[in-house]
């Protein structure tokens, strides 16, 4: 209804049902969810009853809605208009457009204003209900709110941490069962002459083999690339996507199945272990931060001071090599529940064998080429293979789900913003850093021993002596015992960083130089305790090593910007030292074990000289991270603080200056970053 005469409101839209209007509301009037100017009504949706005057053009009448006061959203027949009527000024011989209103009396409102407020609760009234409304609870403790926020935030990395270590478990155990699996299937020659006949199992197994092997070779030129784009959760994700992938292909077995996804898996292998390590050092950090949340470089989001989180980063890695071990463990459960039913006894298998242990050449030569003493079903095959199949998308599931992202949104995008160029060449300008070239040697010795064990030392020791049925009990030992030796590792919260390192360098070189004059007798069981001692300790030296080393990188390397090179270049070496293993495994086992021996001393040595170097001051060289440069201009960030702003930018002409080094990112100087407080590290 449009112009309905009422004086004091006009309502554009409402019902008006035989309502009397005299300058006081709508009696009767349906306002039923329509805009009317003039009316102190209920605002719809906050329950707050505005009092006093809103005075407002009323929409293409430009008739000045005074004093409307209507309690409620809706007056159906309702009398009203005697209690706050304010009547309208008699003077005027017409409704005043506004325009004119105000050039007449510049008051108008105001006097309007004040009129209706006499009559309402008044300026003071209103203000102590709107402070009641909008003013904090009594019962709110602040302090205590936010305690109860980074708890919470506490417990999400908590969370994550756990979720990231079963998830690694699973991948790997998983992708070590099936394997170990499926190659002691192939090797029987009764399987391959009655399930695949016409395809070459064997020579297929070797392409699969030098694929997951070969593949990781070029790790380092893509890497980096691949974390910084896809995130370090996504590319965990990622790579254990393309393990799932893996098993999925031994479904049906052929050429063009097996072989590209042992490709896909040798590109995988280093960014998840990268992305893996470099995960649980920023979720020590951020717990850092959760706790130290007062602090003032926590607020602004400054680095922390060196060796702050040593504590933290000491904890979580700990707990993640110690559900990393435990998938050595669960490799053996296919084997365990399902192989060893289907194999021959040793007195079989183990007749042409005539050495074993040091003096054997190879992998086990003499082995029998026949080691099933029934062909599994294929229905039971498939069974087995669903079961690791689901343990995969688990794990798949767990990181998607449970796992966190290491960094902000706005750290993601500054991480990315280097440029690709740039992100290329890190891990390789990083090398120069004397820290990182004599951790080298250290580097290449953890990838040959935890490969010698699954293959040297439990095929030429364990089964030649105890048999193939054994291999899965004699895994299981080193698993647990790594598993439960990795919480040594918290010794260096009390103790130097380097007494457990070298403690577990002592253990491996006591036991290979043991395995260098020892060569056991085959089919002679008596000797399974000394060997499952062996494994034991083995794996003691295992966790210890592998433990310390990714707590040294993080606490060598703080920086946030340089973890995922640092990891990268980590794992990348540890899989050339696999495929070097890999390479010589037709070597006498007394030539395999003394390349072990003299990598271990040349680590042992390299790492100490590091140590002495660190201790004496030296400076190390590190390159400079490019300033981010953001291409796309806008909103983008979901903070106030802007991520670009990263200390680089000058006054004056200092700041072309620095434009300048963003064109061209000169190299670090030995001053641009100084083994500051190494010392403390040292204890």
């Amino acid at each position: 209804m449009r112009g309905c005469g009422a004086h004091g409101c006009q309502c554009c839209g409402a019902g008006h049902r035989g309502a009397e209007h005299v300058g006081a509301g709508s009696g009767g009037a349906g306002h039923m969810g329509a805009r009317c100017w003039g009316c102190n009504t209920w605002v719809r949706g906050l329950g707050v009853l505005g009092i006093g005057v809103q005075s407002t053009w009323v929409q293409s009448l430009g008739v000045l809605a005074q004093g409307c006061s209507s309690g409620g959203t809706r007056h159906m027949g309702a009398r009203l208009g005697d209690a706050n009527r304010v009547p309208l000024p008699l003077h005027h011989p017409g409704p005043l457009l506004p325009v004119a209103a105000m050039e007449k009396d510049p008051t108008y409102y105001q006097d309007a204003a004040k009129a209706v407020g006499g009559n309402g609760l008044g300026a003071e009234g209103t203000e102590a209900q709107l402070d009641d409304f909008v003013s904090t609870h009594p019962d709110y403790n602040e302090e205590e709110e936010e305690q109860k926020y980074f708890r919470r935030k506490r417990l999400g990395v908590v969370k994550n941490v756990l979720a990231a270590s079963l998830a690694g478990m699973l991948t790997y155990g998983v992708y070590l069962g099936l394997l170990q699996m499926q190659l002691i299937l192939h090797y029987d020659e009764t399987y391959r002459e009655v399930k695949y006949s016409n395809i070459e199992l064997e020579d297929i197994d070797r392409k699969v083999l030098m694929g997951i092997n070969i593949t990781p070779v070029a790790a380092l030129l893509y890497t980096p690339i691949l974390i910084r784009f896809f995130g370090t959760k996504w590319a965990m994700f990622l790579a254990v996507g393309i393990y799932a992938l893996f098993v999925s292909s031994n479904y049906w077995e052929r050429y063009y199945t097996l072989v590209p996804s042992a490709v896909a898996i040798g590109v995988a292998i280093v960014p998840l272990w990268a992305s893996m390590g470099n995960y649980i050092t920023r979720m020590a950090q951020k717990y850092y931060e959760y706790v130290n949340y007062k602090e003032e470089h926590v607020q602004e989001q400054q680095q922390a001071p060196r060796g702050a989180c040593n504590t933290y980063i000491i904890i979580f890695q700990t707990i993640f090599y110690a559900c990393f071990h435990l998938s050595f463990v669960c490799a053996q459960m296919p084997m365990l529940f399902f192989l060893n039913n289907y194999l021959y006894q040793l007195n079989h298998t183990l007749f042409g064998v005539k050495h074993c242990g040091t003096l054997s050449h190879g992998t086990l030569p003499g082995f029998n080429k026949t080691v099933l003493q029934s062909l599994p079903r294929s229905v039971n095959l498939i069974i087995v293979e669903s079961a690791l199949m689901a343990a995969a998308f688990l794990a798949m599931l767990v990181v998607l789900v449970l796992c966190g992202s290491a960094y902000r949104p706005t750290e993601e995008i500054d991480l990315r913003s280097i440029g690709w160029g740039n992100i290329f060449q890190l891990p390789f300008k990083h090398m120069r850093d004397y820290r990182l070239r004599h951790l080298f040697p250290l580097f290449i010795y953890s990838g040959f021993e935890v490969l010698f064990v699954c293959t040297g030392f439990s095929l030429n020791y364990g089964v030649c002596t105890l048999g193939l049925e054994k291999l899965a009990y004699l895994l299981m030992a080193y698993g647990f015992s790594a598993s439960a030796c990795s919480s040594l590792a918290l010794s260096m919260l009390r103790l130097r960083r380097h007494i457990p390192l070298l403690a577990g360098i002592l253990i491996h070189a006591a036991l290979l130089v043991t395995l260098f004059f020892w060569a056991p007798e085959p089919r002679h069981v008596v000797q399974a305790p000394l060997l499952y001692t062996i494994a034991v300790l083995w794996g003691t030296g295992s966790a210890l090593n592998k433990t310390s080393i990714s707590i040294l990188l993080g606490m060598l390397y703080t920086d946030k910007e340089r973890q995922d090179f640092v990891f990268t270049i980590y794992h990348w070496w540890q899989a050339l030292a696999i495929f070097t293993v890999y390479l010589w495994s037709g070597l006498p086992m007394k030539a395999k074990l003394s390349i072990m021996l003299l990598a271990l001393v040349v680590a042992v040595g390299a790492y100490l000289w590091m140590e002495h170097k660190l201790a004496q001051h030296m400076a190390y060289r590190l390159p400079r991270i490019p300033r981010p440069r953001h291409k796309m201009h806008g909103y983008r960030y979901l903070e106030e603080d802007n991520s670009d702003e990263t200390g680089s930018e000058g006054e004056g002409d200092g700041g072309s200056s620095n434009d300048d080094n963003d064109r061209h990112p000169a190299e670090a100087t030995n001053a641009d970053e100084l083994p500051r407080d190494d010392e403390d590290q040292l204890g």
